[in-house]
């Protein structure tokens, strides 16, 4: 299992104030796809793959519709523009943080 020690200096870097138990739990929703390196990241220059956060965390669990989560994918994308490897766990934890949902993964 994804320790939350793994990826929490990365989510700092966009998000000073990121809590630790937040972030194991967006590992823990993760879960196996942490274990593959390509699942791992998020490539938002790969349509299908911005699709799947689209249509799988962000509508399932975040509750969003599918404008509002296309343009929290472009916020989060524009964001962390400068890596070329984008973790999908600092990905999924600020696409929650900035749509005021973190609260769903206890923050």
């Amino acid at each position: 299992m994804a320790k939350a020690a793994d990826y929490i200096d990365n989510v700092r870097k966009y998000d000073s104030g990121a809590n630790e138990m937040v972030v194991q739990k967006v590992c823990n929703y993760l879960g196996i796809a942490l274990t593959n390196r390509d699942s791992s990241l998020v490539s938002c220059s790969d349509q299908t793959e911005l699709n799947r956060v689209i249509n799988g965390f962000c509508a399932k669990k975040l509750n969003m519709d599918a404008a509002e989560a296309a343009a929290c994918c472009e916020t989060v994308c524009e964001a962390m523009k400068a890596e070329r490897m984008k973790s999908r766990v600092t990905f999924y934890y600020l696409c929650a943080k900035n749509c005021g949902k973190l609260d769903i993964f206890g923050g």
